[in-house]
């Protein structure tokens, strides 16, 4: 199977109807800058925002302007970089975990409506799964798959070689990436009132 394609138009619908079904709101944007666009309207000014480690969020430039402090918006992760002492930071760490919105994306969606996110570590699933009231993940096209079987092989066979391989050029060799944690979503509960968003971008962003 192809994971880096990009979906049909009917197969999107269908991906967004099975997830509007499973209490997650979903929408199609056409570019990168639509998705940027989209995303900044999402959030309103003053709320907190902590975002998951996301080559989708760099590659639609939320990530650039989140640095450049131009925005209305409260960085926990750059409170926490700024951080020097160890035990504080990883205080400030559990803390970004109950956001007011927390953004990142998945590494796959079946379009039968589930969602796979693999971790190393798993510092974004808590949020995804449970502490964040607001979840915000922005999705390319070519993350849809068949099936839920499928979408957990586009995560071990696809996505995991590219990201270890990342890895291991940015840090010279020493460290490599590993699935130390796979996160299924197969519905949110609607007594948790939580709001759950997925945009997806009708280009291929991120792996």
């Amino acid at each position: 199977m192809e994971f880096s394609t990009l979906a049909t138009a009917a197969q999107i619908q269908k991906t967004i109807d099975a997830l509007q079904g499973r209490g997650i709101a979903a929408e199609l944007v056409d570019t990168k800058d639509q998705a940027l666009a989209r995303l900044q309207s999402l959030i309103p000014a003053g709320s907190s925002v902590m975002t998951g480690a996301s080559l989708t969020l760099k590659e639609i430039g939320f990530e650039e302007q989140l640095i450049s402090n131009n925005h209305p918006w409260r960085n926990l992760k750059a409170e926490i970089m700024a951080e020097k002492n160890p035990v504080t930071q990883t205080l400030l760490r559990r803390q970004g975990v109950l956001a007011d919105y927390f953004l990142g994306s998945v590494h796959a969606v079946a379009q039968t409506g589930e969602l796979v996110i693999a971790s190393l570590t798993g510092s974004q699933l808590g949020p995804y799964a449970f502490t964040s009231s607001n979840v915000i993940w922005v999705v390319g096209a070519q993350k849809i798959t068949p099936s839920l079987d499928d979408a957990i092989r586009r995560v071990r066979e696809y996505v995991l070689p590219h990201e270890d391989k990342r890895m291991r050029e940015s840090s010279g060799g020493r460290m490599g990436s590993a699935i130390g944690k796979l996160l299924i979503i197969q519905q949110e509960a609607p007594f948790l009132n939580r709001k759950l968003t997925l945009l997806f971008v009708n280009q291929a962003v991120g792996d």
